[in-house]
């Protein structure tokens, strides 16, 4: 057995509210109070640990992550205002200067995060510039919101991209050329993809993250790729986040899902990225109405309520989690029509017990949110996307109009309908950053959408765990399993922001649990430590 003892802290806990220190024991939480008492426990921990007045935290579930991707957005040509890049000709730069790096036999270029919308001149690179900048290599650059990228010529002819639904003769591509292009930019020999995996989930454990949900599909990773990484993740010694696997394929029957979980041990669930629909930054998101900006676009539908229902049913059977992508409200109309006819044949209960599972639900009015709480929906959603695209001058609000922007991502209405919430970043289309996540969801650009930085950090902590079917994990309470996570912080006075759920400010003195300070002008936590079942999984405190 194995025993450290965490004191001279603050520990944010609902089980002592005025815990100064932990005890873990054999990767177990054994004790929480107050430093006068800890002395005991310090003469036989094996090991003590100074907090120097640092917080412990339960640590991070991000709920929606594509690992293998993560890992390669780290190594490749970042296009984001980030990486440097605030125009086209800076992609194109980029492009340029990695293309004349890149070795011979080497993979193609690759490039994420670019947005046409925050650019002078409006527009993505064309095929033709692409091909020049990189001297006619193969290239992929995925947009912002990775549902529709970039490619070059000899990529799309090899890949065959050129040939597909989607393509378009300026190289943008989306839809089912958009997977093939994809597909052909993350082919990589086996010991590449092991690195690529341990990098991108070391890089979660570096920001406090202790469970990342991957959401695996087969234009974005393989199966053989989702066993490798539940393998991977399986042992907390192994020094990686916990891993709960999702599998985005389209189940007919019973029998293709038992075959699915036969192939991958250990899913969680089938679905995540099973695509609804698109994305309303690549306006393939599906509306009731069409994009302000393009009136005769409405988006894709890329599934049916029947296929819908199927699918749903087959993994009820199957006794697995259901789930899928959807943003537009059109899409989610077509969702909860298949969901109600499942409901039908199998009975709501039966369907209660499995838990469906929808990823983003960006448009979400009232007749929505009541069907999604009376049918037992579970949502994982992504703060970072208000914070990037909400607002009147944003991306919502070109594509939508101002009207239909300020209803979008209502995670007040949400929260206090009792709807099961969860945070993930959906890395990489946003960054890892868990704090950034609660920051964006106490400062929605709706005040009236602002919840409270304690829910949303129970959303963005426990609320993972739930989502994934771990109904006593995400808490340190004495017996719970040590994952934590320890922060240097500037302040815990945190200032409530404006907005009718202004009272969001933990109180120590009134028994609420400390919060870091997550104004928008405060230093973010940084991340000292980061421990999955007693096991050191991040270490910066030495």
């Amino acid at each position: 057995m194995s025993s450290t003892l965490y004191r001279h802290g603050v520990v944010h806990t609902s089980a002592d509210p005025f815990a100064e220190a932990v005890l873990v024991e054999d990767g177990v939480v054994a004790w929480l109070g107050a430093d006068d008492t800890a002395d005991g426990f310090a003469a036989r921990a094996d090991h003590v640990v100074d907090l120097d007045g640092a917080l412990v935290t339960p640590g991070f579930v991000d709920a929606h992550v594509h690992v293998l991707e993560t890992g390669l957005a780290l190594e490749s040509v970042d296009l984001s205002p980030a990486g440097g890049v605030h125009c086209l000709a800076d992609a194109l730069a980029a492009v340029a200067r990695a293309a004349a790096s890149r070795s011979d036999g080497a993979g193609p270029v690759l490039g994420f995060g670019w947005d046409e919308l925050a650019w002078p001149e409006g527009r993505p690179p064309t095929r033709d510039e692409v091909d020049a900048a990189a001297g006619g290599a193969p290239v992929y650059l995925a947009r912002v919101d990775v549902h529709s990228a970039v490619v070059s010529s000899s990529l799309a002819a090899a890949s065959g991209a050129d040939r597909a639904d989607g393509w378009s003769a300026d190289g943008r591509v989306e839809r089912d050329a958009h997977h093939v292009a994809r597909e052909a930019a993350r082919a990589v020999q086996p010991e590449r993809r092991t690195a690529l995996y341990e990098r991108a989930l070391a890089h979660a454990a570096a920001r406090g993250v202790v469970s990342v949900h991957e959401h695996s599909a087969p234009s974005i990773d393989t199966r053989a790729g989702l066993v490798e990484l539940l393998e991977l993740t399986a042992d907390a010694a192994a020094g990686f986040p916990h891993l709960a696997a999702y599998r985005g394929e389209l189940c007919v029957t019973v029998d293709d899902a038992r075959q699915l979980m036969a192939t991958i041990p250990g899913l969680t669930g089938i679905g995540g990225d099973l695509n609804v629909d698109g994305s309303i930054g690549s306006r393939t998101a599906a509306l009731r109405s069409a994009y302000t900006d393009a009136p005769g676009t409405r988006g894709t539908l890329y599934l049916a309520a029947e296929q819908i229902a199927n699918h749903i049913t087959a993994v009820s059977r199957a006794r697995l989690q259901s789930g899928f992508h959807v943003i537009g409200d059109a899409a989610m109309d077509e969702v909860l029509l298949g969901l109600r006819a499942a409901a039908d044949v199998e009975g709501a209960p039966a369907l209660a017990r499995t838990g469906l599972r929808l990823e983003h639900a960006e448009m979400v009015d009232a007749p929505t949110l009541a069907a999604l709480v009376l049918l037992g929906v579970r949502l994982s959603v992504q703060p970072a996307f208000d914070a990037a695209w909400g607002g009147t001058e944003g991306m919502y609000a070109t594509r939508l109009g101002a009207g239909r922007a300020a209803a979008l991502n209502p995670f007040a209405d949400l929260a206090g309908a009792g709807v099961p919430l969860a945070f993930g970043s959906d890395s990489p289309v946003t960054s890892l950053d868990p704090w950034a996540a609660v920051r964006a969801a106490a400062f929605h650009h709706e005040p009236e959408q602002r919840i409270s930085a304690r829910a949303a950090f129970r959303a963005a902590s426990r609320g993972g765990w739930r989502l994934a079917g771990h109904d006593q994990v995400g808490e340190l309470r004495v017996g719970s399993p040590a994952h934590l996570a320890v922060w240097e912080t500037e302040s815990l006075v945190v200032q409530a922001p404006d907005g009718r759920l202004s009272a969001w400010s933990p109180d120590a003195q009134a028994g609420i649990p400390l919060l870091p300070d997550l104004s928008p002008e405060a230093v973010p936590p940084r991340c000292l430590r980061t421990v999955r079942d007693g096991v050191v999984i991040f270490d910066a405190l030495g």
